[in-house]
This record gives structure tokens, C-alpha cells and sequence, in this order.
């Protein structure tokens, strides 16, 4: 890459405002491309700011702390601004940072919120009438919280000058996409080789690969089954019903389930409710019944029995053992391919609507 001819010009400051339990693997995701793109040129581009809404340090999910300094009084129209969060952020709402970032949203200023900061900006009245991407494990829950705004199951969404980005890796095609719009497609095919990124996805792109297309390993008719449990948590479809649309006999699902899952039909079903409900209980003011029916379940005593088998603590219990200085949870299973053997143990095999 050559350098401009024109005068050097005061780097573009890529402003991150770090939330507590921030996730790192978003915040290197946004930072390396900006940090290649400065390695290739003759005159750096980019300027990294690291911002907290106190001033203070700021530990990430991983126990890494990052020394920030206070939020910026003035910034410059060529700035970028990335609220970075992850844990705890559907509950974050400082006055301080609230207000410096609807002041920045009236100043015409570029904001993203990465991961789960979508919550904040919802919050300060920034999604208002806009569509938004948040990470998929936590999508169903800001879209119970916050209705109203269209949430986007893709890498990132740019609506105006307000963005949101699902964190992780997609910050990282999200932040190749603002170099391509800055400094041209080159430079950003120049840095995905460094960092060794074979493709740059698009904004759309899906955040993970399809439940619903094979997955090594796994049959077509178990993937499609999973993808049929996966669109009907709240309200679940009998077995033979979901044997029947895939193509297939009930014992002939049941066989191939068994031996790609390693449990039942049934059993991985539940796995993907309660797992729901999870999500809801700790992203939601949604009490403990609502929550139970939004995950399919008709009986409040079958939900708190089957969600302490699964993650051994009633669900009240569990929406109250996140305060604010708490590690970040772990996450056991997926909602896609994987039950552990404790969970497949210990889970109820019931019916599916219980």
C-alpha cells in the first residue's frame, strides 16, 4: 500500500467506550484491523481510544483489565465511537453514559453498539424506529425487552449513523467494512490477508452457519429437525408432526437423532427451551410464568423442575445470581449440535408440551 501524496492528515480516532465483563475477543476484532491498517501505511490512520463511562479501568469477561480514561467532551466527524458489552449489559443504564451518547447522536456523530450494547443504545432511545443486530444467543431476549425495534439475526446492521454489530468476529468484518468504505477495497483485502481472514462477509451474512443445512456429522433430517424445534420453542411441535414434515417415520427420526445427539427428540427439544428460557430470565424483567409459556411450557411446576434439573438452580434463583461484579456465565451445550452428559442425563424426558 502507498502512501497519499496529499498532507498527512490527524488520525480518525476509533473511540471504545468498554462496558464491565466486556467481551476481548470483540474488542481485538475491532482493534486489529484498525492496527493492520496503520502497520501498511506510510502515515497512521487510525487512532485507538480507550473510554469507560467512569474513567477507570475496566475488566473484561476473561479477567483482563484495559486502563481507560473518561468519555471525550469533543470528538471529530471522521471519529468513530464503539460501545463494547457483553454480560450484564441488558441491565447497564448509567445516566452519564446514557447522555453522552444521545449528545453525540445529536452532534451527528457515528456510533456502534458491539455485541450486546444494542441494550444501551435501546435504552438512551437510539433504535427508535431503526433495526438493530445483536449477538443470536441474546437476540430473543432484547427482542422481548424492546419489540418495537426489528432485530437482524446478521453480522451488522448500518442504519444512518447508528450501527450495531453482533461482536466476536463479525466486529472484525464489521471494522474491514469501514476501512473498504474509508480507504478503498484494497487496503481492507490487504488486511484481511494479514489477519488471515479468507473472505470478508457482508453485513448480512448469517452469524452462525444455518441449523437447518448439514453440519459434519450431522444428517440432513436431524438438522432439519433441529431447525423446525428451533422456530417453534414457544410453542412446540408433537414429534411425529416434525417426523412427518421432514420426510420421514417417527422411529426412523428417533434412530438418526439418537445416534447423531446422543438423546432423544424430546430430550434435545427441551435442552433448546430451557435454554430459552435461560436467555430470558437473565436479559427480561419477564416474570417466571411468562417466561415458562414464551418457552413452551404450559405448567410453571414442570419448568422450575426441568430447569433445575438442567442448570441445578430454580429459575428465580438463577435471574438473581448475576450481580454486577459476577464472573461471566458459563453456557452449557449449544443451541444447535451439542448436549453434554450431564445435561442429557439429568433432564426429564416428559412430553413436549408440558
Amino acid at each position: 500500500m502507498t502512501a497519499s501524496n496529499s498532507a498527512p492528515q490527524r488520525p480518525s480516532r476509533i473511540v471504545c467506550v468498554l462496558l464491565p465483563r466486556f467481551n476481548m475477543m470483540s474488542l481485538i476484532s475491532v482493534l486489529e484491523p484498525a492496527r493492520v491498517a496503520n502497520y501498511l501505511v506510510s502515515e497512521p490512520l487510525y487512532e485507538m481510544v480507550y473510554c469507560s463511562p467512569d474513567g477507570t479501568q475496566v475488566t473484561a469477561s476473561n479477567g483482563m483489565p484495559i486502563a481507560c480514561g473518561p468519555l471525550p467532551e469533543k470528538l471529530s466527524q471522521d471519529d468513530l465511537v464503539l460501545v463494547v458489552a457483553s454480560w450484564g449489559a441488558e441491565h447497564y443504564a448509567n445516566p452519564a453514559l446514557l447522555n453522552w451518547l444521545r449528545r453525540q447522536e445529536r452532534l451527528g456523530m457515528r456510533l456502534c453498539a458491539v455485541e450486546m450494547a444494542p441494550y444501551v443504545f435501546a435504552r438512551a432511545g437510539l433504535l427508535a424506529g431503526r433495526a438493530a443486530t445483536t449477538h443470536w444467543a441474546y437476540l430473543p431476549g432484547f427482542q422481548e425487552k424492546y419489540p418495537d425495534i426489528l432485530g437482524a439475526e446478521q453480522l451488522f446492521t448500518i442504519d444512518g449513523r447508528i450501527m450495531t454489530c453482533a461482536g466476536s468476529t463479525g466486529a472484525l468484518d464489521f471494522m474491514l467494512h469501514i476501512v473498504r468504505e474509508r480507504q478503498g477495497e484494497a487496503l481492507a483485502q490487504e488486511i484481511s490477508n494479514i489477519v488471515l481472514l479468507a473472505q470478508i462477509r457482508e453485513a448480512g451474512a448469517p452469524q452462525r452457519q444455518s441449523i437447518g443445512r448439514g453440519q459434519d456429522g450431522v444428517p440432513g433430517p436431524v438438522n432439519a429437525a433441529v431447525a423446525l424445534m428451533t422456530t417453534h420453542i414457544a410453542e412446540p411441535l408433537p414429534v411425529p408432526e416434525i417426523a412427518r414434515t421432514i420426510g420421514l417415520s417417527q422411529r426412523q427420526l428417533e434412530r438418526q437423532f439418537k445416534q447423531a445427539m446422543g438423546c432423544s427428540v424430546v430430550q434435545f427439544g427441551l435442552i433448546l427451551r430451557l435454554q430459552h428460557a435461560r436467555v430470558l430470565l437473565i436479559s427480561t424483567e419477564l416474570s417466571v410464568r411468562e417466561i415458562a409459556t414464551a418457552s413452551g411450557f404450559n405448567s410453571l411446576s414442570h419448568f422450575a423442575y426441568a430447569f433445575r434439573n438442567c442448570f441445578g438452580r430454580r429459575p428465580s434463583d438463577y435471574r438473581q445470581a448475576w450481580p454486577d461484579h459476577a464472573d461471566a456465565p458459563t453456557w452449557p451445550g449449544t443451541l444447535s449440535t451439542y448436549l453434554d452428559s450431564r445435561a442429557r442425563a439429568s433432564v426429564p424426558t416428559g412430553t413436549p408440551r408440558a
